[in-house]
């Protein structure tokens, strides 16, 4: 029976929508004007590049237009290092509440059999997926592709990899997104999408060809073991 007090799961729904809900109200474009006018005070534009960092985990904002902020106001060599500060920092909210959620999920499934239903056919797909790559290799092969950097992180975190792996596993992920970001907004190329696409077909596809490379091996150990149970099955 459900009390009056949201439960874990209820709680964690609520905040998604809301984070996602306003996310698209105010998307990180909407803030390029204010920036781009205080971009010759590096104090203002670097407590309002702060400002935007702090904010991205209640606004489940994307990570590569961030970059492209602080790569048009620092440049490439100063941008890269603040930029990865940014994305690593901001990552460990939503990777704890995730896994608070997912502590209280057992616990709260009587609540909902659709949502427990749903839930254990998503903790399948992401055990299994971890399981073959391993915790720091999944957490970078997740990262390489284009997926939207909180699903990644949630995947991780119900999963339960160690916050010490999912920060070194995201810090080397993000690095090829987060240089061709900086890239892009040191040279004013692109400064409103949101699309990961826009850094340009390369940097898309040395992504994705990363992510099939460093997990190549995984999955084709996982792959014969699967093949090497159905011969013996039939």
């Amino acid at each position: 029976m459900t009390g009056r007090i949201p439960s874990r799961v209820h709680l964690g729904a609520a905040v998604a929508m809301l984070a996602i809900g306003a996310g698209l109200l105010v998307s990180p474009g909407a803030t390029k004007p204010v920036i781009v006018a205080i971009a010759d005070d590096p104090r203002r534009f670097g407590l309002a590049v702060a400002a935007c960092y702090l904010l991205r985990p209640l606004l489940a904002w994307p990570t590569t237009p961030l970059a492209a902020l602080v790569g048009y106001g620092f440049g490439v060599t100063a941008g890269i290092p603040i930029a990865m500060v940014g994305v690593v920092g901001t990552v460990v909210p939503t990777f704890v509440f995730a896994r608070w959620i997912a502590a209280g999920t057992t616990a709260d499934a009587a609540d909902g059999r659709w949502f427990a239903s749903l839930a254990d056919r998503a903790g399948t797909v992401v055990d299994r997926y971890y399981a073959t790559a391993g915790p720091t290799r999944g957490v970078v092969g997740s990262r390489l592709a284009p997926i939207p950097s909180d699903v990644a992180t949630v995947a991780a975190a119900v999963h339960g990899v160690s916050l010490p792996r999912f920060l070194a596993g995201t810090a080397l992920g993000e690095l090829p997104w987060t240089i061709a970001a900086v890239s892009v907004g040191a040279s004013a190329a692109s400064m409103t999408s949101t699309d990961p696409s826009t850094l340009g077909p390369f940097a898309l596809a040395l992504g994705l060809a990363g992510g099939l490379v460093l997990l190549s091996r995984p999955l084709y150990r996982y792959l014969s073991i699967e093949t090497g149970r159905s011969s013996t099955e039939g």
